[in-house]
């Protein structure tokens, strides 16, 4: 059983607090900039970081990949909440850049 895609609308990282991307098919939540893996034990999110866990690069490619090939969408667009973003997205590998720091894109 999938989880309840309202509960996947308001599911962020505890971490960065950015979206996730779902992989029902492996009972996952993954954070591809900060390559954390949570879990999904019994269709209940197990958001705590201490039991994240950190892939290494080829999981996190691998993982990135199966998203965009299978149009995993992240839990909910950032820029939406600015915008009117359509719900129909497919996944965009860009919204992920783990070297981007959003720190650097606030304006001083």
């Amino acid at each position: 059983m999938a989880l309840d895609p309202k509960l996947l609308e308001i599911l962020a990282c505890p971490e960065d607090q950015g979206p996730l991307l779902y992989f029902a098919d492996e009972d996952a939540l993954y954070n591809p900039r900060l390559k954390r893996r949570y879990a999904v034990t019994d269709d209940i999110p197990i958001m705590l970081i201490d039991e994240a866990v950190t892939v290494d690069d080829a999981e996190h490619a691998r993982l990135v990949a199966k998203a965009e090939a299978e149009g995993i969408k992240p839990t909910f667009d950032p820029a939406a909440s600015d915008s009117a973003a359509s719900d129909s997205a497919a996944f965009d590998p860009a919204a992920f850049d783990s070297a981007a720091d959003p720190s650097e894109t606030a304006a001083g």
